[in-house]
């Protein structure tokens, strides 16, 4: 055994799928993977297990929300806002339109 120690290798998870999908989807046999990337074949088939045991859950179906999310809730309450600046510009429009017309009616313009 030699005095230095070897480092071990962390892949991240992007890394492990992209090296599980040479095998699985690009058809290229376990020892070229290994051989390829410096791994171990029990790490690969480690790998590869945990993936099919996940795998049902990766499939299942989401479940069903119980009520509006979170960006609902925010655009339901802007539109609310919104609504009421609008009605109050409303009212205000119909106060000066009436004023308007009764100094026209006070003047005697047509």
């Amino acid at each position: 055994m030699s005095s230095s120690k070897r480092s071990r290798r962390q892949y991240t998870t992007e890394q492990k799928v992209a090296i599980l999908r040479e095998h699985m989807v690009d058809k290229v046999p376990v020892s070229e993977v290994c051989n390829k990337h410096g791994l171990q074949p029990s790490v690969f088939y480690q790998w590869q297990r945990q993936v099919l045991e996940n795998l049902a859950g990766a499939l299942a179906a989401p479940a069903p929300t119980t009520g509006p999310g979170k960006r609902e809730k925010e655009l339901a309450a802007e539109v609310a806002q919104l609504k009421a600046k609008l009605a109050k510009k409303d009212g205000v429009i119909a106060e000066i339109a009436a004023e308007y017309t009764q100094l026209k009616k006070e003047l005697g313009e047509p």
